[in-house]
C-alpha cells in the first residue's frame, strides 16, 4: 500500500513539473490556454504587486510649529538617479502609462492668476490624457499625396512621438515641516513635475514643467512599482519607497519668499548652487539647533 502510494505521488509530481516546464525540444506544439507560462526564475515576485500605501502620519494645523516649502529638481543624468530613467521602468513611463490609462491626473503647469494659481503648481487645471501628452510630442504636419497621379494635395496634423529620453529632469515641491506633537521634523512631497525643453523661434529655453502630477494620488501607482537596484535584485524596493527613503540627489531651485523669486532671479552661474546649498544647509540645522546635546 505504501509502495502504491508512493508511485502515485512520484506520478502526480511528474506531471505537474512536466505541466510548468517549457517545450524545450519542440515535440510537442504547446497550446497557450492549457500550458501556464514558466516562471521567469525560481520563485514568483508577487510582493510588491500586493503592496499598499503606507501612510503619513495625521497631521494637525495646531501641531505645524514651522514650515517651509521648497522646490528641487532631480537631474536623471546622474549617477545617484540613473535608477528613475532605467529602461526596465522609466519613471516617466510610469507617470505617462498612468496617465493615458485614466489612473492619474495630470494638471496643467501654465500659470492661472484668475484660478489662484500664479506659478501653474496649484493643481488648479486638470489636463485630458491627450493634452498631457502633447506637452511632450508635438504635432506635425504630414503630407498627403494623390495615389493616382502622386502629387500632393494636402496636410493632415498627426501627433508627434514621444521620446521617454527627452525627459532629464522632474521637479518637485515639497512642505518642509516640524510637527510639536510628535517631535517630527519632515519633508512631504507635494507634488512632480517631469521636465521639457521648449525651443521658441529656434532659441532654446530653460527647462520648464510639462504638467504637475499630485505626489499622494501617485503613491498608489508607485508603490506597485518595482524600482531598479543597481548592486541587488531582490531588494523588492517600490518607487514610493526611494521617494519615501529619499534615495535621490537634487538641488533646491527656489523657497517660499516673500517676493516670489527663484534662485536664478537673484543669482548667476556657480552662486545658484552656493544658493542651493545654503538653503539645504539651513533646513538640516533648523532640526539640529532645537535640542541640546
Amino acid at each position: 500500500m505504501k509502495q502504491k502510494f508512493l508511485v502515485l505521488g512520484l506520478l502526480s509530481l511528474s506531471i505537474a513539473a512536466f505541466a510548468q516546464q517549457p517545450n524545450l525540444n519542440n515535440s510537442i506544439k504547446p497550446i497557450a490556454d492549457s500550458i501556464d507560462r514558466p516562471v521567469d526564475g525560481y520563485y514568483k515576485n508577487n510582493n510588491i504587486l500586493n503592496r499598499r500605501v503606507t501612510p503619513y502620519a495625521n497631521l494637525r494645523e495646531a501641531d505645524v510649529m514651522y514650515s517651509k516649502r521648497v522646490w528641487r529638481e532631480i537631474d536623471l543624468r546622474e549617477k545617484a538617479n540613473r535608477i528613475y530613467s532605467s529602461p526596465k521602468g522609466r519613471l516617466i513611463d510610469l507617470f505617462m502609462d498612468a496617465v493615458m490609462a485614466g489612473e492619474l491626473t495630470a494638471y496643467d503647469a501654465t500659470p492661472a492668476p484668475e484660478k489662484d494659481d500664479p506659478n501653474g503648481d496649484s493643481f488648479s487645471t486638470v489636463l485630458t490624457p491627450d493634452q498631457a501628452m502633447k506637452k511632450f510630442a508635438d504635432s506635425v504636419l504630414v503630407p498627403v499625396f494623390d495615389s493616382v497621379t502622386g502629387d500632393q494635395t494636402g496636410t493632415i496634423v498627426k501627433p508627434g512621438v514621444f521620446n521617454p529620453d527627452s525627459v532629464l529632469k522632474f521637479r518637485i515641491k515639497e512642505d518642509w515641516i516640524f510637527d510639536k506633537q510628535r517631535s517630527v521634523w519632515e519633508p512631504r512631497i507635494i507634488g512632480i513635475a517631469p521636465m521639457v525643453r521648449l525651443q521658441v523661434g529656434g532659441q532654446v529655453l530653460d527647462d520648464q514643467p510639462a504638467f504637475w502630477i499630485y505626489f499622494p494620488e501617485a503613491r498608489y501607482i508607485l508603490v506597485t512599482k518595482e524600482a531598479i537596484n543597481r548592486t541587488n535584485d531582490a531588494s523588492g524596493l517600490s518607487y514610493d519607497d526611494i521617494f519615501m527613503k529619499r534615495l535621490f540627489t537634487s538641488y533646491i531651485v527656489k523657497e517660499s519668499n516673500p517676493d516670489d523669486l527663484r534662485i536664478k532671479d537673484y543669482a548667476d552661474g556657480i552662486d545658484r548652487l552656493y544658493e542651493s546649498e545654503r538653503i539645504k544647509k539651513e533646513l538640516f540645522n533648523y532640526e539640529h539647533d532645537l535640542w541640546s546635546y
